[in-house]
């Protein structure tokens, strides 16, 4: 019951804030893209990979889980609101884990559905599919991630957009030791051998893109378990 509570209270407070609903875009530019380019004719090996790995998988993923997982404790921090939910006697781990599961199922709702049809487009249903798969994993590890740097920093979005662009978007694209840790490789993997093609470069092996994403997954969330303990009444660390 209080588990169901807390999902709720926090669903309603991540889709009535603006900064959510402005994200809707970049879903919707994915398709759009996808359809243009079927519309008109280009070749899928033009423009599928710019559409579903330049844009989809390296933008849409971890900016919407940004944006979610920083959302759900991030801005109850913000505002005070946290205070009320600390003052309950609830095991931390029964506030973090709802709310890890708002944020992921905004953001592989956000993400499946666009990635599913520019899939379908580009190639075929199989790809469709496990783009939204893999996906949805995607969006567990990014939420993880996102979630507990909004309780380990004041700059949660900084901080996130740092290992989006610059880890993940600049190192993982010229040092290829990086790329170990990159949520947006596994998720590429991933995907590419549920349904192989040509459109998607695998660049890590399967074994480490599902170990490494179950451990930024469990290990990010622990962290966030742990942090919140440490957290006073006052919503201060200790």
């Amino acid at each position: 019951m209080v588990t169901q509570t807390i999902t709720w209270i926090t669903a309603r407070g991540l889709f009535g804030r603006r900064r959510f609903l402005l994200l809707l875009p970049l879903p919707l530019l994915v398709i759009g893209l996808a359809v243009l380019s079927r519309a008109f004719g280009v070749a899928p090996e033009h423009w599928g990979e710019p559409v579903l790995v330049g844009l989809g998988l390296a933008v849409v993923l971890p900016v919407i889980a940004l944006i979610a997982g920083t959302g759900v404790l991030g801005s109850e921090i913000d505002d005070g609101t946290i205070v009320h939910v600390l003052t309950k006697p609830l095991p931390r781990w029964q506030i973090v884990l709802p709310k890890l599961a708002v944020a992921t199922a905004a953001t592989a709702v956000s993400v499946a559905v666009p990635m599913y049809v520019a899939g379908v487009l580009a190639d075929s249903v199989g790809l469709g599919l496990a783009l939204a798969a893999a996906g949805t994993l995607g969006a567990l590890a990014y939420s993880a991630l996102f979630m507990a740097l909004s309780l380990v920093t004041r700059r949660p979005v900084l901080l996130g957009l740092v290992y989006v662009l610059v880890w993940e978007g600049l190192l993982g694209n010229f040092v290829s030791g990086t790329r170990v840790l990159s949520i947006q490789q596994y998720v590429i993997t991933i995907a590419d051998k549920i349904a192989p093609t040509p459109l998607l470069e695998a660049k890590v092996s399967l074994p480490v893109a599902l170990v490494m994403s179950a451990l930024f997954a469990v290990g990010f969330t622990v962290l966030a378990i742990d942090r919140l303990r440490s957290f006073s009444v006052a919503g201060e660390t200790s």
